[in-house]
């Protein structure tokens, strides 16, 4: 089974993917366009309606009821317990809606997440991919969850215009998603589920751009269709590009979905189509640091690349989904999808000695290649057994990625500030194959509910078995290993009011053993799996309009590297996270939103075997974090609401022996919208303004590469329902 490959299926889904962004798309937005009317009445203004509080389940398919404003739900998909109110399961899950992408004027992933507090974003070294830090841990963009399977979702820039839910699961996540395709995410994993058609129709047109010179446009139509209702469709499709706000950097983007799905009544069936197109030029890299000090902070609009610098990346994606009730209570459902992603580009990534204050760069051009194929089949029921309820769990899941890549380098010598220019890399050869990763797994859990399901307790296991075959760029193999491992979850929940759940978990992560450097004596051996452990605690208020948690955890993990003694390679260290989190969300008083919380991570390096890293604290993981954003409502404005949000980051170290941090930066967002009507049409002007200081700042150190805080960014938006 390792040498399952999902090529033959990439032509299929390449057909489909133009089918769907094609004329296709264009009849079908026609159709539905043509529908889309609120019967008796005009077009209503979506944005304007009052938020629902209740807390009843929604139909299938439907989403889930946000908090009052709309940005946060209730509810969140969850691996495989599925569907549940956030109240009732012992994690701490945060799920931002559409509506809050839509308003903050969201374009990445990345951008969704600059809410959280218990998040931060930065990029990749030598490319430009989006990096996320959950309580401390890496998460790769490569291991973000599309519609609850991993592998699938676009890697590198994730644009947000087609996602209905962002939800972030803080913690770790190996028994109710499986590991993830690259090993990380053990502070946290991100799932993104599409949009689909609601009940109320949509036909949205937004025009955006920046006032440095990117323009855009994103058309939103969905529509149900049949007697009932049963038949439904959504299509987005978006296009974006011009000069940043940075110097020199010009991006372009260009992006379409298609989601179908049929509500039967025993029977839902889904299907996503997903395409997304993007290319940077001139883009600014980050800079890896070694020395004694860190590089002068240079203005925030400052850009050290080459001219001939670019990277452009495309994803295609297919996804199907079926739901069958076999009986009132009982569900059997299957999942699968197929991703294709395909890169090139020349890259320069600087190296900064702060010893000697010299720089030399690595200049790359790189092809990269992948194919992945996922897939989950599973059962869900609950019955009871006398006074006890039971929510039973079942599920077996498959995951094969992989990946091709060429690459020529070389290094040269330059400056960090004002670089000379240099001829450009040779381009690379075809890309071979560099690595197959197959994961296989089965799980299942029951939740078992007492008292009238006021005390929950989850009991769960998942049997997970990794193989992975790394290959070298000539062919040669550099790793292999197939290994199995259980993975535990106990959780328990107990709500001594309708509104106040108290809950406590202990859970495992999972990740790839690593691989014994050519220093060491055993060089090439591979580790086995190594097992991260939380234990978790913490409350959850629901006050209908508004929410609020707290939690409280530890994280340890094994760290490995080659012990100075015996020169042997191996797991010898211990890298703890202990922090504390708070959360506040939706609104607290008429007309005024919030949207914030606050994060402190105590985080040690341990048994390092070296006295000069032993307790110190990790590379790029910030003490404290702090968000705060606000809407306020203007009183007998007609429509205008004010926006302001706040982001602070505490001290980081860039070296595993704290000689040289980063200080604390703060960041300042301001905006508003005005909702009105224009030609009888529902119409929001919005108005964003990013780091309104326009303040330098290293944004973070993570791996040991700094990255440069965003600029002073104008976006602007007019979005009109019709």
């Amino acid at each position: 089974m390792a040498n399952i490959s999902p090529r033959p299926l990439r032509r299929a889904l390449l057909i489909a993917l133009r089918l769907a962004t094609g004329p296709m798309t264009a009849g079908l937005a026609a159709s539905a366009l043509a529908q889309v009317r609120v019967p008796d009445g005009p077009p209503v203004d979506l944005d304007a309606l009052p938020a629902v509080s209740a807390s009843a389940p929604a139909l299938p398919g439907e989403p889930p009821a946000p908090y009052a404003g709309g940005q946060i739900a209730r509810d969140a998909r969850l691996g495989i317990l599925g569907s549940q109110r956030l109240v009732d399961v012992p994690f701490s899950v945060t799920s931002y809606t559409a509506r809050a992408i839509e308003n903050q004027q969201a374009r990445t992933l990345a951008d969704v997440l600059d809410n959280d507090p218990a998040v931060r974003s930065t990029i990749g070294f030598g490319d430009f991919s989006q990096v996320f830090n959950i309580r401390g841990f890496r998460l790769k963009g490569d291991d973000v969850g599309l519609n609850g399977l991993f592998g699938l979702a676009p890697q590198q820039l994730v644009n947000v215009d087609a996602v209905e839910r962002v939800q972030v699961f803080k913690g770790t996540s190996a028994f109710l998603n499986g590991v993830t395709p690259t090993g990380s995410g053990i502070g946290g994993t991100v799932d993104l589920q599409m949009k689909r058609a609601a009940e109320r129709p949509v036909a949205r047109l937004t025009v955006n751009g920046t006032a440095s010179g990117e323009v855009g446009a994103h058309v939103d139509l969905g529509q149900r269709f049949g007697a009932a209702g049963q038949f439904g469709i959504r299509v987005n499709t978006s296009a974006m590009g011009g000069e940043t706000a940075i110097r020199g950097e010009h991006r372009r983007s260009r992006d379409a979905s298609v989601s179908l799905d049929y509500r039967g009544d025993s029977v839902r069936l889904y299907a996503d189509f997903l395409y997304q197109r993007q290319r940077i030029t001139g883009g600014r890299p980050g800079v890896f640091v070694t020395g004694a000090a860190l590089p002068p902070l240079p203005a925030a609009t400052y850009n050290y690349s080459q001219t001939w610098v670019f990277s452009e990346f495309e994803n295609s994606v297919a996804m199907l989904r079926g739901e069958y009730d076999v009986a009132p209570d009982w569900t059997v459902y299957a999942a699968g999808g197929i991703h294709h992603g395909n890169e090139h580009g020349y890259h320069s990534t600087p190296n900064y000695d702060g010893s000697t204050g010299q720089t030399t760069a690595n200049r790359l051009g790189l092809r990269y290649k992948s194919d992945a194929a996922a897939g989950e089949i599973g059962m869900r029921g609950r019955f009871a057994t006398g006074a006890i309820t039971h929510s039973v769990n079942a599920a077996a899941s498959i995951t094969h990625v992989e990946t091709l890549g060429a690459f020529n380098r070389s290094r040269y010598p330059t400056r960090l500030y004002d670089p000379p220019q240099i001829a450009p890399p040779a381009a690379a050869a075809a890309p071979r194959t560099t690595g197959r990763t197959l994961l296989r797994s089965v799980a299942m859990s029951d939740t078992f509910g007492f008292l009238n399901d006021r005390i929950l307790l989850t009991v769960g296991l998942r049997r997970q078995q990794i193989n992975v075959n790394g290959y070298a760029y000539d062919g040669g193999q550099t790793a292999a290993y197939d290994d199995g491992v259980t993975t535990p979850l106990l959780g328990v929940v107990f709500k001594p009011l309708d509104r106040l759940a108290v809950y406590a978990n202990r859970s495992e992560g999972l990740t790839q053993g690593g691989t014994a450097p050519v220093d060491a004596i055993n060089a090439g051996q591979v580790m086995p799996p190594y097992r991260a452990k939380q234990i978790e605690a913490g409350v959850k208020y629901d006050a209908k309009t508004y929410g609020a948690t707290l939690a409280l955890f530890q994280i340890t993990q094994p760290s490995a590297y080659t012990d100075p003694v015996s020169l042997i390679y191996g797991s010898h260290g211990t890298e703890r996270h202990r922090g504390v989190e708070i959360a506040l969300f939706g609104e607290p008083l008429r007309d005024l939103r919030l949207l914030g919380g606050a994060s402190y991570l105590a985080a040690r390096q341990l048994d390092t075997g070296n006295p000069a890293t032993d307790g110190k604290r990790p590379i790029g993981v910030p003490d404290w974090l702090f968000n705060l954003g606000a809407e306020w409502d203007v009183p007998r404005s007609g429509g205008l609401t004010l926006t302001v949000r706040t982001i602070y980051t505490g001290r980081q170290y860039v070296d595993p022996a704290n000689a040289l941090s980063l200080s604390p930066w703060q960041r300042l967002d301001l905006g508003a919208r005005y909702r009105t009507r224009i030609a009888n049409r529902a119409t929001t002007l919005r108005a964003t303004l990013f780091n309104a200081t326009n303040r330098p700042y290293w944004a973070s150190s993570l791996g040991g590469i700094l990255s440069l805080g965003a600029p002073r960014t104008l976006m602007l938006s007019l979005t009109t329902d019709f």
